[in-house]
């Protein structure tokens, strides 16, 4: 199951009713949030809006909107598939790495081995009608203003590219683009992000611009790829080739030097300038809250090229969960193998949708001496875009993370306040609002798993109530003859 572009995955979607195309004229102005957030609730169909106020273009949302969907866009059935071919993957390792370092590396030469590194052409279906300059116009796209305080109209669904300008490394990340004027947008590089790094060492090198290119649209798998947290030595595209086990096609931009999805629906091309900033915001936040008004890169753009009949793509984020879940929970599925290969104890990893990702995260772990669970919550705070969790709790193996009734149970009855929660300080989420100073505060780490020797004052832990397999197997048999439903 590959899909090339986004109209292969529209269609395959229409055949199996897993989208509805509206004709209603519609307002993407709250009026298409207020639909959306409806059906994600109802498990519904992606939603092709034909017929948008102020535009000729239709918009598709809530394309990830179950797990079924986001399953098919990566081109499995069901997550399983996807964390076996992970793990298939890293299984060809004949001398496991030491250090994180080495394992980061590892993954970048077995991406690159196993499929085709992405590809150059020079033709491409997203540069068939090309506008530039004074011609460029954002407002011809049906631009989502989803939220009643939002600031304005916002690009929710965007793949931005740039690229190290020490390296050359590419980075694409997905980032949302307020839209002030029919040229300009911000750009929301919050202080952790590649994007962000990417323009302090330009300024760094003393270079006033950053090329900057915006797809719109693309096919699934390589959407998706812009919001997984890999690594910056790791280029999403060799990922994106990985998953649909062929190498992306790149072409060149037309007045930059960016390489953008050929196949892509709509790209925005342009410039960031690295002493420009501009308020950014306020926006009805994946957090559930409003995030405010805060100074932002602009993102100017010089060009825009787009396929002749061009679908714009877009999505919603507010109080959880919302698609954004979706699309975060399978990143969570596809990753713990290899976060397993840096924490080997780690037996299962979640995080809740209430968490919204970077408050919230649970571990279990199978632990063999005292103190493991506080080595698995510091490797944690160091790996990676985890070191914003909030809060991390660790339980034993044989806890299911999918039953909340357990994990109350558990995390209140196994630990003592005094010994089994720590305190810390470390970078936190940009967005996390109970900060008393931006991006940086206090952390939880929670030891909820069973103590054992060196831990408590216990002589031992005491078992779980648990009725013996033996009585289990007398009363299955005997059923029948109790008289019970």
């Amino acid at each position: 199951m590959n899909f090339n572009n986004l109209n292969e995955f529209i269609d395959f979607l229409e055949k199996r009713d897993e989208l509805k195309r509206i004709t209603t004229t519609v307002d993407s102005n709250l009026e298409i949030t207020e639909i959306v957030d409806r059906v994600f609730k109802s498990s519904g169909p992606a939603l092709l809006f034909e017929n948008v106020t102020g535009s000729d273009f239709p918009l598709l949302i809530n394309l990830f909107g179950t797990e079924q969907r986001m399953c098919w866009g990566l081109g499995v059935e069901n997550p399983t598939e996807l964390v076996n071919k992970i793990k298939i993957l890293l299984s060809n390792v004949e001398n496991p790495p030491k250090t994180i370092s080495d394992k980061i590396n590892l993954l970048k030469n077995l991406f690159s081995l196993r499929v085709v590194l992405p590809k150059s052409t020079k033709h491409a279906e997203c540069q068939e009608v090309i506008y530039k300059d004074n011609d460029v116009d954002l407002y011809k796209f049906p631009l989502m203003t989803c939220w009643p305080e939002d600031a304005g109209p916002f690009i929710t669904m965007p793949l931005v590219f740039t690229r190290d300008p020490i390296t050359n490394i590419r980075n694409v990340g997905t980032y949302r683009m307020q839209v002030y004027d029919k040229n300009t947008t911000g750009m929301h590089w919050q202080t952790h992000k590649v994007g962000k790094s990417h323009m302090a060492k330009a300024k760094e090198a003393g270079k006033r611009y950053i090329d900057v290119s915006v797809a719109i649209g693309a096919d699934p798998a390589t959407m998706w790829t812009g919001s997984a947290p890999l690594p910056p030595q790791i280029d999403e595209m060799m990922l994106a080739g990985f998953l649909k086990d062929t190498n992306v096609k790149m072409v060149k931009c037309i007045t930059n030097n960016l390489e953008v999805p050929a196949s892509s629906e709509i790209i925005l091309e342009g410039y960031v300038d690295t002493e420009e900033m501009r308020d950014e915001g306020p926006f009805g936040d994946h957090t559930g809250y409003y995030s405010g008004k805060e100074p932002y890169p602009v993102f100017h753009v010089k060009a825009i090229t787009h396929k002749k009949n061009p679908t714009y793509i877009s999505t919603i984020v507010g109080i959880p969960p919302k698609e954004d879940y979706v699309m975060g929970s399978m990143t969570g599925k596809l990753f713990l193998p290899i976060i397993q290969m840096a924490i080997p104890e780690i037996r299962d990893m979640k995080m809740p949708a209430e968490g919204i990702f970077h408050n919230l995260v649970i571990v279990s772990i199978k632990k063999s001496y005292p103190g493991q669970a506080y080595k698995v919550m510091y490797a944690l705070w160091g790996l990676g875009l985890l070191s914003l969790a909030k809060i991390i709790i660790v339980v034993d193996e044989d806890v299911d993370l999918n039953n909340s009734s357990e994990l109350l149970w558990r995390v209140t009855n196994n630990i003592a306040p005094d010994r089994d929660v720590i305190t810390l300080k470390g970078p936190t989420d940009d967005l996390d609002h109970t900060m008393t100073s931006f991006a940086f505060g206090g952390k939880l780490g929670i030891d909820a798993t069973r103590k054992i020797e060196g831990e408590s004052g216990l002589k031992k832990w005491p078992n779980d109530i648990i009725m013996s397999q033996e009585i289990k197997d007398l009363v299955t048999n005997k059923w029948e003859t109790y008289g019970l439903e």
